[in-house]
């Protein structure tokens, strides 16, 4: 979580610098996101909303792309769709650009997606019951809905020690776990995992450590950037092979660390839902 991401998000466009964390935020959400089509035999997906609280807005889905899947993707915001729809041009990637006002009436086919996602995006739903209802019912296989875990150090740490308040911003009711089960209950959608994601050996603090330090009053001196952006744009784009591997190498701390280190730790929590047979 990270609210300064509302005036920044345009920033990101041209300088796409996203730092270590979200840069293996993204390869893990890859990783993850391709098991569940492999799993579920996915040909098309729909990722909305795309705007998140992640660096550059809208290339969540391009490794599927990339994988050869059908991508569509709805956003809010006319000028950050052409935006990410530049960008996705810049990969040498296609996909589905789709503006809505809000997200209470999708307007897609029945089943035509066999994959509908979102990654800590929720929050952004003025209603909740309403979004899943229009999304369940363009959805075929699956469902996977990421939220900020609420438990997380580094979630508490951003929102009681942030000068802006969170509540004005999103809808917090969104992401709290049992709110979103019990909608899909009784839409006929079954959970079938829930588990943490996004769990690295650092807290998600949100924001360079200098800042988060200032806010306990101690001062450190920012250096001179000593190592190069970070950017999984330039992966997509085979500049960077290794991308991947390298974030990968602090997979480790994820594999093995036990639930209850993860309810305080893991920077977000994913729900995987099917139709109910």
């Amino acid at each position: 979580m990270a609210i300064p991401i509302f005036h920044t998000w345009k920033n990101y466009f041209s300088d796409p610098d996203e730092g270590l964390g979200s840069s293996y935020e993204r390869i893990v959400l890859n990783k993850k996101l391709q098991h569940i089509c492999q799993t579920f035999q996915v040909k098309n997906c729909l990722e909305v909303p795309t705007f998140g609280f992640t660096g550059v807005s809208g290339i969540n889905s391009m490794q599927l792309a990339k994988d050869g899947i059908n991508v569509h993707l709805v956003d809010h915001d006319k000028e950050r769709l052409k935006m990410i729809e530049n960008i996705w041009k810049q990969q040498s990637l296609s996909a589905n650009f789709t503006f809505v006002k809000n997200y209470q009436d999708l307007s897609f086919e029945k089943d035509q997606f066999d994959l509908s996602w979102n990654f800590s995006a929720l929050w952004l739903i003025s209603d909740l019951n309403i979004f899943l209802t229009s999304l369940t019912k363009c959805t075929k296989k699956v469902i996977f809905l990421c939220v900020p875990n609420r438990n997380g150090l580094g979630y508490l740490s951003q929102k009681y020690l942030s000068e802006e308040k969170i509540e004005n911003f999103v809808n917090e009711a969104n992401i709290i776990p049992k709110n979103i089960i019990s909608i899909m209950k009784k839409l006929d959608w079954k959970l079938l995992v829930s588990d943490y994601i996004d769990c690295p050996p650092w807290p998600d603090i949100g924001m360079s450590k200098e800042d988060f330090l200032q806010k306990f009053g101690i001062t450190i001196k920012k250096k001179e950037r000593e190592i190069e952006a970070l950017t999984i744009l330039d992966y997509y784009q085979d500049k960077k092979p290794d991308f991947a591997e390298k974030m990968l190498r602090y997979y480790w701390w994820e594999k093995v660390a036990p639930d209850f280190i993860k309810f305080f730790w893991a920077h977000h929590k994913y729900l995987l839902f099917i139709p109910q047979k």
